[in-house]
């Protein structure tokens, strides 16, 4: 299994794995310095000094994996289409609920690395993303949860973008 990134993406992962990796040797010193503390059963500032320092490992290994295995994609642009890293002005139709009184939302579709749903990122792989990618303005698409449930999302609008080097990557 591989995760499809852009190159952006690829650089992001490195830039921070140099980034942890520069920052080992001074783990590694504070982790020495709170051993000499004394006492490892009670010598918080040693288990602190463990804490970051595995932290750090176990981020570089998910970086150099996502890396290893992922699968590097182009966003191509399509005019009138939903494609990677557009903005999308969508409405959520509701029976019985005039449509002046839709919810309207605009999200935009971003590789699986870059998901924020807190800032309406949403993930080209997710059942959001899946179901919006590759429709047009007017198109109204059925969306499936994983647990087998559906409800419609109409595309209002679509706004061309590009892969933001300003885009964080997530931390998991």
């Amino acid at each position: 299994m591989y995760d499809e990134l852009t190159k952006v993406d690829i650089q992001k992962m490195q830039d921070e794995l140099k980034e942890l990796r520069d920052r080992m040797p001074k783990l590694r010193e504070d982790v020495k310095v709170a051993k000499a503390f004394g006492d490892l059963s009670e010598n918080d500032e040693y288990r602190q000094a463990k804490r970051e320092i595995n932290g750090v490992r176990s981020r570089i290994r998910y970086l150099e994996n996502m890396i290893k295995t992922a699968h590097v994609i182009e966003a191509k642009q399509e005019e009138g289409v939903a494609c990677l890293f557009d903005f999308l002005s969508i409405v959520y139709p509701e029976n019985g609920v005039p449509e002046t009184d839709w919810e309207t939302r605009c999200v935009r579709i971003v590789t699986t690395l870059r998901n924020d749903v807190f800032h309406d990122c949403i993930s080209k792989e997710s059942p959001v993303g899946k179901a919006l990618l590759g429709r047009r303005e007017g198109d109204t698409v059925t969306v499936i949860t994983p647990n087998g449930n559906t409800y419609p999302i109409r595309i209002v609008k679509i706004e061309k973008g590009e892969d933001d080097t300003d885009l964080p990557i997530s931390s998991y």
